[in-house]
């Protein structure tokens, strides 16, 4: 059984993708590692060890040590927070990304994967089912590393056969950890305060659409894209991936069918720029093709699943 290396793995993303993966390798061959030890104690079920993506003896010495052959690299600067600290976000995102790669090389890793986003779009790209290949001017320093990203993604397929894949993901929701900074997360955020009985102040404006999906879909697009036979994966950039489009609106209106006592204000900030420059909804249909992606939960059946499952959560994060 292959072994898999995660890294940023106490992240939105890694903390279900982590789980998903060590249920279907085995906990033993699965190292999920963070920068923050505190992090790490929410992988009992698997190998896990404290790993700054920009020590780069560390992390080729575990990549040796533990005999790695696929790499999840999930470690990032989000949207939101790289606007605060351009260069470190440019640092990070990029440095670590092209180490990665050359590790790839160098070790002969049978797949990395990498994600990229719907921020590599820009204001002047086309707003709604936006396509595979369009313009993409990206404005914060985000998507910039990510435009990036996804271009240096291609060349070491291209060049060195660097089994790279990779999706451009819309804003994920999940109940299993907290927001990390990104322009999507006030509809992470929402459910919290729902739950709790708070008023949900909006930092986006009641009608700003952009594309989400919920985070069981994201987890099987991903495992599906990875486990896909290495011809079907046409594109090697970045896929377009798509499932459900709304509003901050729309979403607190489905959580008022479960808390008709809930209560929301907008007070759009800096985000709301950032949100403007992205599609509403995407076209995904070279993923559909290519490896067959299909997404299941809509808005009520996710907003739903979230209100049964969020309370017992919501302990561990206080």
């Amino acid at each position: 059984m292959e072994r898999v290396l995660i890294i940023g793995a106490a992240g939105q993303l890694g903390s279900e993708l982590t789980k998903a993966l060590s249920d279907m390798y085995g906990g033993e061959n699965v190292i999920a590692t963070d920068i923050n030890p505190k992090a790490l104690e929410k992988f009992d079920y698997c190998k896990s060890t404290v790993l700054d993506i920009m020590d780069k003896d560390s992390v080729r010495n575990l990549v040796k040590k533990e005999q790695v052959k696929q790499i999840y690299h999930l470690a990032a600067v989000l949207s939101a927070t790289g606007e605060k600290n351009p260069l470190f976000a440019w640092h990070l995102n990029m440095e670590s990304l092209l180490f990665v790669l050359e590790l790839a090389k160098e070790e002969k890793l049978d797949k990395v994967y990498w994600p990229s986003s719907i921020a590599v779009f820009g204001p002047n790209t086309p707003k709604v089912n936006t396509a595979q290949y369009c313009v993409k001017e990206p404005n914060t320093v985000y998507g910039i590393s990510k435009q990036a990203g996804e271009r240096w993604c291609e060349y070491y397929f291209q060049k060195y056969g660097v089994d790279v894949r990779s999706l451009r993901y819309p804003g994920l929701i999940g109940y299993k950890s907290l927001p990390g900074g990104g322009t999507t997360d006030y509809a992470v955020d929402i459910y919290h305060k729902a739950i709790a009985g708070e008023h949900f102040v909006s930092f986006l404006s009641e009608d700003t659409y952009l594309p989400m999906m919920y985070m069981h879909d994201a987890i099987k697009a991903t495992l599906d894209l990875m486990h896909a036979p290495k011809e079907n994966v046409k594109i090697r950039s970045s896929y377009n991936l798509s499932a459900i489009s709304f509003s901050p609106k729309e979403i607190y209106e489905s959580i008022k069918l479960t808390y008709p006592d809930f209560s929301i204000s907008y007070a759009p900030d800096f985000r709301q720029a950032i949100a403007d420059s992205w599609p509403d909804s995407i076209d995904d249909s070279h993923a559909r093709a290519d490896w067959g992606w299909k997404h299941e939960y809509d808005l009520q059946k996710m907003t739903a699943d979230i209100l049964e499952n969020l309370p017992a959560y919501m302990v561990n994060f206080k």
